[in-house]
């Protein structure tokens, strides 16, 4: 992890909150899948979280925040927020939603704030590990400093193997 890694739009947010967090640069190492920058970073893929943002059928879009080893449920993702159905985001639609490209997307900084839900495993973690806003970077911090910068549900919305 590089100490000097250049500020996110993310962290910047969250030290103006002061908000605690550690951030991890990968920057360079060229990984791309969750699982890989799990592994790079010598975490357990179970802590490291990638951000799925979603459809619903009303129309309305939904940010799910699950381990990066896991898929998530489209029927307990549906339920949890009170959707028939839910499907993902196409690719190039993410971007001018959120401000972000597929592969640094975060649940904070988003253009608009969209109804989050962080997958049930996360209560059992000091602290979880998530996009910093930008592909090479990530963000690392427990729920309750989460709390601070983001409203979210804690729901069990992965498959179950």
């Amino acid at each position: 992890m590089k100490k000097n890694a250049e500020k996110t739009n993310v962290m910047r947010i969250l030290e103006q909150k002061k908000i605690n967090y550690v951030s991890h640069c990968y920057a360079d190492t060229g990984v791309i899948s969750g699982i890989e920058v799990a592994a790079v970073l010598k975490q357990d893929p179970n802590q490291v979280f990638k951000t799925l943002v979603t459809i619903g059928s009303s129309n309305n879009n939904y940010v799910f925040l699950v381990p990066v080893q896991k898929e998530l449920n489209l029927k307990k993702a549906a339920k949890s927020v009170g959707e028939k159905s839910i499907g993902m985001l196409k690719s190039k639609d993410l971007l001018p939603l959120t401000g972000y490209i597929h592969g640094g997307c975060s649940p904070i900084g988003m253009k608009k704030q969209f109804r989050t839900v962080i997958d049930a495993s996360a209560k059992n973690l000091d602290t979880i590990i998530f996009s910093g806003g930008k592909i090479g970077y990530q963000v690392e911090m427990s729920l309750d400093e989460l709390k601070k910068a983001l409203r979210f549900e804690v729901e069990d919305i992965v498959e179950t193997t």
